[in-house]
């Protein structure tokens, strides 16, 4: 059983900062990447930012140069630090892990319960 629990989420005004948190748990063997997903009400799910467990990053275009995601792998833990935030932002924030819970496990993908991220005008 894999656990990914979010917090940090709530209200901000445009121009302020959040930073998000997400800590997997239970029976993990390794963790291939980790990373931040969003979902505004009538939008897709999108990826906001991924860490692999080498330390590379991607972001998508509409984050660059303001958010910026960072992980503690020794307590499988990956942090979103969300600077010069924006109304467009607004939207239920998800962690994602792919991960192992095995040696000879194939990798699988878990996701957190999400944390609402709203930001006023």
């Amino acid at each position: 059983q894999v656990q990914l629990v979010e917090s940090g989420g709530g209200l901000v005004q445009a121009g302020g900062s959040l930073r998000l948190s997400c800590a997997a748990s239970g029976s993990i063997f390794s963790i291939n990447v980790m990373a931040w997903y969003r979902q505004a009400p009538g939008n897709q799910r999108e990826l906001v930012a991924a860490i692999t467990s080498g330390g590379n990053t991607n972001y998508a275009d509409s984050v660059k140069g303001r958010f910026t995601i960072f992980s503690v792998n020794s307590k499988n833990s990956v942090y979103l630090q969300m600077n010069s935030l924006k109304p467009e932002d607004t939207a239920v924030y998800y962690c994602s892990a792919n991960l192992k819970t095995g040696r000879w496990h194939v990798p699988s993908d878990y996701w957190g319960q999400g944390t609402q991220v709203t930001v006023s005008a």
